[in-house]
């Protein structure tokens, strides 16, 4: 698996435990608003950040993604 694959799998489970969400839930939310290929486009930048700003960052990017739907 490429180094921004396990980045996303690291940054769902982040955001399931984060937020109480299944792996499931989670995993369905991350492909509905696009923020598996934000994760994988911004693996650059995020990965040399902490945790806690990694968590912010997803979770804007989907509220911001929810609030247009």
């Amino acid at each position: 698996m490429s180094a921004s694959g396990s980045f996303l799998i690291y940054c769902i489970e982040l955001y399931r435990r984060a937020k109480s969400l299944s792996g499931r839930a989670a995993f369905d939310l991350f492909h509905q608003t696009g923020a598996d290929d934000y994760v994988r486009q911004s693996f650059g930048a995020l990965h040399t950040v902490g945790e806690q700003y990694v968590l912010d960052d997803i979770d804007g990017f989907v509220k911001s993604r929810l609030a247009v739907k």
